[in-house]
């Protein structure tokens, strides 16, 4: 039997994790894993291997996410389950559940904030097995979650102690499309989830273990000042910022928890308040951009409407054409503040995430790679809370390992920098 970590891919066939498993299979580090593919399907499975020229060191395996025992079976095993298979919401809790009954680890691209919340459930049995659960490891949240610890980190380093945060808010400049997965994902919500377990997903530290200071709420305009660069941000309301934020939020009461029991463990203070948005032209955009996912949230409220759009979105499976992914981009700008202590101003600290590539498909196929890496290869250099296990965070369970991975990538690229305050 080979002591390699296996990297298994669910949904392998799909839009997403065509994507990743190309990835994967040339990847620099590809002779230390053995990689694995899965899909309900062995036609498309051969299908795929032959479009990707792949040779018979990548396994291929028939596995229906409907099917719990087959599921079971399929993730015992040493290593890591990357699934691609949404909605979460219907697919994925069988999946969590067989790993973390079998010590397997686990990262995923959703961004249901109401289904994180279900499988948060599963946290102690994971501490118990030793699970590591990162839900939203792609797109959605590792931008914002990943910032708001480098940042804080920065800082830290900087005075050489703790350091209280006061805010952190991250600025997204985006150019990129849209799959016909997106599109299901946020139709089911809507149509199969109860509407108390939406109510609840947005309230505030829906998913944290612990309830902390009050977060900006949602408004039509927004902005951020960039210290180095001297320059501000205007923009609009960004639609993923309730989960990111949600997210983002179960990352700080994590660490609230664990520097409670040890006092020297880093962790973001009890008055950090996380905020993000979308990047216009200027102010007046920004309000139009606001007024407009407004008016297309109200519409997908609309039963009709939303028969409509099944019929003439892109369906589950489609997504962006190669080009269109290649010529996409990220940016996101993250300032994050300390609290004032005394008479001393509040320092900042600035941190830059790049990518060149369509955000949501192209660049979550190399970070949430990375982030499944950093567990198989990496796991002794993972931070305490992640070699312990549980359903953590990107932040938590994978910290300065996923931002070194990713800055090995040669597409991503995070930065960080401390802003002293002016005399």
């Amino acid at each position: 039997m080979s002591s390699k970590p296996t990297v298994l891919v669910l949904g392998a066939t799909g839009f997403t994790g065509k994507l990743i498993t190309r990835y994967l299979a040339s990847h620099r580090d590809r002779d230390a894993f053995t990689l694995v593919l899965g899909a309900r399907s062995q036609q498309r499975l051969e299908s795929l291997a032959k479009d990707l020229d792949l040779d018979d060191t990548v396994q291929r395996k028939v596995i229906d996410v409907t099917k719990p025992h087959q599921v079971n079976e399929a993730v015992a095993f040493q290593g890591v389950v990357l699934n691609t298979v949404g909605p979460f919401l219907i697919w994925g809790t069988p999946v969590v559940e067989a790993c973390v009954r079998h010590g397997t680890h686990y990262v995923d691209l959703t961004g249901e904030t109401a289904w994180i919340k279900r499988i948060v459930s599963f946290h102690f049995s994971a501490t118990k097995t030793g699970a590591i659960i990162v839900p939203s490891s792609g797109f959605d949240s590792v931008p914002a979650d990943i910032l708001s610890y480098a940042s804080a980190k920065a800082l830290r380093d900087f005075t050489g102690s703790h350091v209280d945060i006061d805010s952190s808010i991250s600025a997204y400049t985006l150019r990129g499309g849209f799959s016909g997965g997106t599109i299901s994902t946020a139709i089911s919500m809507l149509e199969q989830l109860p509407p108390d377990e939406r109510k609840e997903a947005r309230k505030p530290f829906a998913l944290s273990p612990a309830v902390g200071a009050n977060s900006p709420g949602p408004r039509f305009v927004y902005s951020l000042y960039l210290p180095h660069l001297k320059k501000t941000l205007n923009g609009g309301f960004f639609f993923m910022s309730m989960p990111n934020r949600a997210l983002q939020q179960r990352s700080w009461g994590l660490l609230e928890l664990e520097a409670a029991a040890d006092k020297n463990h880093p962790h973001y203070g009890p008055h950090m308040k996380y905020d993000e948005f979308l990047v216009t032209g200027g102010r007046l955009s920004g309000l139009l951009l606001s007024l407009g996912e407004l008016l297309v949230f109200g519409a997908f409220m609309i039963t009709p409407i939303r028969w409509l759009l099944k019929k003439f979105l892109p369906q589950a499976g489609e997504g962006p054409s190669e080009t269109t992914m290649r010529n996409g981009k990220m940016v996101v700008q993250n300032v994050t503040t300390s609290v004032a202590s005394g008479s001393a101003l509040p320092l900042q600290a600035e941190s830059v995430l790049k990518g060149k590539g369509d955000p949501g498909y192209w660049l979550a196929t190399y970070i949430i790679s990375e982030a499944a890496l950093s567990i198989a290869l990496q796991f002794d250099e993972l931070p305490a809370l992640g070699k312990r296990g549980g359903v953590l965070t990107p932040a938590t369970a994978l910290g300065d390992v996923l931002v070194k991975r990713m800055n090995a990538t040669g597409v991503l690229s995070l930065e960080s920098r401390v802003v002293e305050p002016s005399a």
